[in-house]
């Protein structure tokens, strides 16, 4: 049994899939508290149901790609299995993980989009740097900046774990803190490492919240 908060049908928010139809099924718990969280109500909120269960819902709206969210999804040992059982049932898997529990056991067929939790967010000292063994090329790693502070420090960790030569990097703003132009000045303006491997930096706007109010639940 996983114990479920909501599933439901919108577009994809965020990362390279933004702007597509998504099943989201979004799992209760997290073992964060992040400063800047916008899904504190599922800290709790669920009902139990099977993995079955879960698919047979998520077949009802005839779309192919499925994001697993939280809370922290991997904070409930069986989303490994409900990962698996969806791309065993021709789903494109993606997970969304804050980056602080293992991901080494997903199945290799799921697209990872993790965070690295920057300094505003009050959780740094919660990254599970092993977890960068595990990327693959198909994954994206997210970074959330609030400051230029949680910049500068993303262009350490990116050099200091060579994170442009794993997978792609995705950076967004902590919304209400840091306004979008801000940051992406910040990245035009770094062209000598960024033009080392083009194509691997992407801004990326929560675009749900510009199109629905930005606590609405359940888009």
């Amino acid at each position: 049994m996983i114990k479920i908060n909501e599933i439901y049908y919108s577009i994809q928010g965020e990362s390279s899939k933004s702007g597509l139809p998504t099943v989201f099924v979004r799992l209760t718990y997290c073992n964060l508290r992040c400063s800047y969280c916008d899904s504190e109500y599922a800290f709790n909120d669920g009902t139990e149901m099977t993995i079955d269960a879960i698919v047979d819902e998520v077949k009802k709206y005839n779309c192919n790609l499925v994001e697993i969210t939280g809370g922290e999804p991997l904070f409930q040992n069986e989303a490994l299995d409900l990962m698996k059982h969806l791309c065993d049932a021709g789903f494109e898997v993606m997970l969304e993980t804050s980056g602080s529990l293992p991901i080494k056991e997903i199945d290799k067929r799921v697209m990872i989009i993790m965070d690295l939790k920057c300094p505003s967010s009050n959780m740094m000292k919660k990254n599970l740097y092993e977890n960068l063994d595990f990327i693959k090329p198909t994954d994206e790693i997210k970074f959330v900046v609030g400051n230029r502070d949680d910049y500068e420090w993303c262009k350490e960790i990116i050099g200091k774990f060579n994170l442009l030569e794993k997978c792609n990097i995705l950076f967004s703003v902590v919304f209400g803190r840091l306004e979008p132009v801000k940051l992406v000045e910040w990245i035009l303006q770094d062209k000598t490492w960024l033009s080392v491997t083009p194509g691997k930096i992407r801004y990326q706007l929560q675009i749900h919240k510009y199109i629905w109010e930005p606590t609405a639940k359940g888009v």
